[in-house]
């Protein structure tokens, strides 16, 4: 079902609608400030298990997980103080960060190492809902498996029938986030994408 969304002043009735889908444990899709996102409430596994199914992904692949702000991401990764500084000039921004799981993250997004990937776009709509919902959610790319990510809310629509609501707020991008390794002591880049690397320095 698609609802269309102011994306600089998302109405709050429209948010509200989002969240209250997500805490029944559905998956919705979501503009961010890079493509469109499909996600779910981070601490409902069954939900999680529904974004694998819709997005046709491989157990081993990993979820990351949006929070609406900085001091957010101190209750769910081990941050040291030249990664906060980093985080702070990049953040919100087209990055997601691979870090150290907290013990508040769940098993089923932390990776073998128990690292997770996190991110806070710049992008009203998303930001909004995590912060009525009051905890992170799941993200994982709006588009087909192995495939590029997909700009039309209608098509999304479309192509992944499992969506409770897709959230339209016009064209998307069509370049994911820049991946940003941060776990071993230096600043690795994963995946180049929307966000420049030069700024890692």
């Amino acid at each position: 079902m698609l609802l269309s969304i102011n994306p600089e002043h998302p109405e709050p009735r429209k948010v509200r609608r989002a969240v209250d889908l997500l805490e029944a444990g559905q998956v919705i899709a979501y503009p961010t400030d890079t493509s469109y996102g499909i996600g779910c409430d981070l601490f409902n596994k069954r939900a999680i298990d529904r974004v694998y199914q819709i997005r046709q992904l491989p157990e081993k692949h990993q979820l990351s997980f949006i929070c609406p702000d900085l001091s957010d991401i101190a209750r769910y990764a081990i941050v040291d103080n030249s990664q906060y500084r980093l985080l702070k000039r990049l953040l919100p921004g087209p990055y997601t960060f691979i870090l150290e799981a907290t013990r508040e993250v769940p098993k089923i997004v932390q990776s073998k190492k128990k690292t997770v990937g996190i991110r806070v776009p710049n992008n009203e709509v998303v930001l909004a809902m995590v912060r009525e919902l009051g905890r992170p959610i799941v993200s994982t790319t709006a588009a087909p498996s192995g495939g590029d990510p997909m700009i039309d809310p209608d098509e999304i629509d479309e192509m992944f029938s499992g969506l409770a609501l897709v959230l339209d707020a016009g064209v998307g991008g069509s370049v994911p986030t820049t991946i940003v390794d941060l776990t071993g002591g230096e600043v690795r880049v994963v995946r180049e994408g929307a966000g420049p690397v030069d700024e890692l320095g």
